[in-house]
């Protein structure tokens, strides 16, 4: 029997285009819609065999669960997802996982019971965590979103790691050799990426990446203020710092401005993960943009690939981050 991913290989669109068109869940040009019509009748896919998956499984509804309770980088992302999900005729449901495994098994499985027809995950247990085992063992179609946690399962995230050696790589131009970081969570993804980016581009630049230049601010702005007294603290402190997210970087900068340490005459900083406003404070900072709007309808889209073709080929999509280079480095406005 035919699947909907044959439909969508046969007219060369993607299987949520084939099932908006099917579905009428959102307007398809003229032209692309006979190529969908023209797909369906070669491969004898019919229309009934989507009103007995619809009547038997389908709620239209995916689950979303993230660590979004001060997290502004999520924040922004659950408002990607939630359009992209909009446009695709589906209703979101979220919930927080608070970065705690324990309570991202309790979520998940709370999403599972409401039906939903898939879920996106933004896993704080790594790859043996027991949420991904508990969705695989369900059956319920998952995408990870922002943190690439096993191939396993399609993933959709930022190229974390060339994008923080790109920094390093920056500063270090600028003469710095001593440049520090503040981590974010042990255990995270997304961290262990970052840490990694920074050691590569020390040692590219033939800098020593010594464990004194590491202090781990757990993710949030007040560990990353205790994380910068730390690294401040000793005779042979840090020129520049390297902020592995956006609510670190606040911790960051209220660190040195009680330390009296002036940005960037005293210490460069660069930060990982752009803020809306970035542009008004002063001095603004230099910073990699993730591509949260494309993360978010990119995760989307594979979901419902993966909802329409359970047994299709997962896929690890790395989406490529923006440099955004502005004066905390200790580069002029117009450099």
């Amino acid at each position: 029997m035919a699947k909907m991913a044959d439909v969508a290989r046969r007219a060369g669109v993607s299987v949520s285009t084939v099932s908006h068109v099917i579905n009428g869940t959102r307007y398809v040009k003229d032209e692309t819609r006979e190529l969908v019509l023209d797909a369906v009748r070669e491969t004898g896919y019919t229309h009934n065999t989507v009103a007995r998956s619809l009547k038997t499984s389908s709620t239209l509804t995916l689950g979303l669960a993230v660590s979004a309770v001060g997290n502004l980088h999520f924040a922004e992302l659950v408002s990607a997802v939630d359009a992209a999900t909009r446009a695709s005729g589906y209703t979101l449901l979220m919930a927080d996982t608070h970065d705690d495994p324990a309570e991202e098994l309790s979520v998940v499985r709370t999403l599972h019971e409401r039906r939903v027809d898939g879920l996106l995950l933004a896993t704080a247990a790594g790859p043996r965590g027991a949420a991904l085992r508990y969705v695989k063992n369900a059956g319920l179609p998952t995408v990870l979103i922002d943190r690439c946690a096993s191939p396993a399962f399609d993933q959709v995230a930022t190229a974390n790691v060339e994008a923080t050696a790109r920094l390093v790589d920056h500063l270090a131009d600028l003469g710095h050799t001593r440049i520090g970081l503040v981590a974010g969570r042990r255990g995270l993804r997304t961290s262990g990426e970052r840490q990694r980016g920074w050691k590569r581009g020390m040692e590219r630049k033939g800098l020593t990446a010594s464990d004194d230049l590491v202090a781990v601010g757990d993710s949030q702005a007040y560990p990353a203020e205790l994380a910068t007294e730390r690294l401040m603290a000793g005779p042979d402190a840090p020129t520049a710092l390297v902020s592995g997210n956006n609510q670190m970087t606040l911790g960051v900068l209220r660190a040195l401005a009680r330390l009296g340490r002036k940005v960037p005459s005293d210490v460069a900083l660069c930060a990982f993960d752009d803020f809306e406003w970035a542009d008004l404070m002063h001095p603004a900072p230099t910073a990699i943009a993730q591509p949260v709007q494309e993360t978010g309808r990119r995760a989307v889209e594979l979901l419902m690939e993966r909802i329409a073709d359970p047994e299709g080929e997962r896929r690890t999509v790395l989406l490529e981050p923006t440099f955004v280079h502005r004066e905390s480095c200790g580069c002029s406005p117009s450099a």
